[in-house]
């Protein structure tokens, strides 16, 4: 029995063959390269995709304060201005998926920047906060095309030795953006107000999209699939019931619910005592996404020395260790507290993410796309369910929902190394 079968944690790090694309001897393969043509502007059209996506999707995120305060709401009903955005992502990621099957990566990546950004050009005039929610939702609607299409379009057009490098630059873009979005809307929020700061977050968005589109080399690999809906059933269920791809999906809808919480809430109790921050200050401490853009990047080398259980019980730990330290009252440790968070957050995403690119065989876009949508039902639900515990229990109560979160990807990944070794003792009895 192979190791696939058993759903054990070692296929993660096997390179499956790609049906799409003929097997050739590695002098021959014309899929892209480290230092490679193409390569350089391919990483970096992607990378700013990865910009404009988290600056987007969460360009509400550090000004919920503000947004309380205009609509005279509570933490837990303006954290929808969020949830509804990664909601409307979640729910929208396979269908978007299927049509990147069927027209392309690129044109489906290019459709969904172009009316997120078109969207995100009207947010700053919603002029209720149920207007706000609904515009937020289309956002993410919007965005749905691009992270499963991008992770597909990676697997097909690079080498598998430079693919786990190739989406944690991916995933750098999205600490970038992250990051941004984030610190200009608290500093522009500060002197002109959260509607001001959201448009701002659109036209650099704008920016992004053009450059995306102009920089990202058309796909050599594509092979276009089918629409029809038996197909694209058959082809979910097959990868829901793959036991490995069930516990990846599973371990990046955890980390993402610690992460959603934590930075939905963080701004709330640092404007209050005893930190009593002003908004630019607290846009400014998501410069601490600049840890993510590193951890992330450097995920392929991390699995190299750890593997991937190793690397995810490392991410895990790091995650738990950062939720601990930010019970303190004391600014320098609650800083520190959210590095370790973000590190072993985007370290954590990065491993996973790739590890289903790579187990995936075949619908990898449909792969991605479950992957995508389990990882932002835990950013709707990390964002509601963190606001509802600092509204019930302060940040303590957030922090109780993360450990618990850990808890869960520590357990999952647990039991990913007991399959393996399962499945190792049985393969020499196999063999006799």
């Amino acid at each position: 029995m192979s190791p696939a079968s058993t759903g054990a944690s070692t296929v993660v790090g096997a390179v499956p063959s790609v049906p799409s694309v003929p097997s050739v001897p590695s002098s021959s393969d014309s899929r892209m390269t480290p230092g490679g043509p193409g390569y350089r502007r391919m990483s970096l059209a992607l990378f700013l995709a990865g910009v404009a996506t988290f600056a987007l999707l969460y360009s509400t995120q550090a000004l919920l304060p503000l947004i309380s305060g205009e609509f005279g709401v509570a933490a837990s009903e303006a954290s929808w201005t969020v949830a509804a955005a990664t909601g409307g992502l979640a729910l929208f990621v396979l269908p978007m998926s299927a049509l990147s099957e069927r027209y392309g990566r690129r044109t489906v990546m290019t459709a969904s920047l172009a009316v997120a950004v078109a969207v995100g050009l009207l947010v700053p005039f919603a002029p209720s906060l149920g207007a706000l929610v609904v515009l937020r939702g289309l956002q993410g609607a919007a965005l749905a095309g691009l992270p499963a299409s991008a992770t597909a379009y990676l697997a097909e057009e690079v080498r598998p030795k430079a693919l786990i490098t190739a989406i944690g630059l991916f995933v750098a873009g999205n600490s970038v953006g992250g990051m941004s979005g984030r610190v200009i809307t608290g500093w522009v929020a500060q002197e002109w107000g959260w509607r001001v700061a959201v448009g701002v977050i659109g036209a650099v968005a704008v920016g992004c999209a053009v450059a995306f589109r102009m920089l990202l080399p058309a796909p050599k690999h594509f092979v276009a699939g089918s629409l029809r809906p038996r197909v694209l059933a058959r082809t979910v269920r097959d990868h829901l019931t793959d036991p490995l791809l069930r516990r990846l999906y599973a371990i990046g809808a955890l980390f993402m619910t610690v992460f959603g919480g934590v930075y939905t809430v963080i701004g709330y109790r640092l404007t209050e005592a005893p930190f009593s921050l002003p908004q630019g200050i607290v846009g400014s401490i998501f410069l601490v996404y600049l840890v993510g853009t590193v951890s992330a990047s450097t995920a392929g080398r991390l699995v190299g020395r750890l593997g991937r259980r190793g690397a995810l019980y490392l991410a895990g730990g790091t995650t738990a260790a950062g939720l601990l330290l930010s019970l303190a009252d004391s600014l320098a440790l609650v800083l520190l507290g959210l590095v370790l968070i973000t590190s072993g957050f985007f370290a954590g995403h990065a491993v996973a993410s790739s590890a289903v690119s790579k187990t995936a065989t075949t619908g990898r876009a449909q792969a991605s796309a479950l992957y995508q949508s389990a990882y932002y039902i835990g950013s709707s639900a990390g964002s509601t369910v963190g606001a509802t515990a600092f509204h019930a229990g302060g940040w303590a109560g957030t922090v109780g929902v993360g450990v618990l979160a850990v808890l869960g990807v520590v357990t999952i990944t647990a039991f990913g190394t007991r399959a393996a070794r399962v499945a190792a003792r049985r393969e020499p009895l196999a063999a006799h």
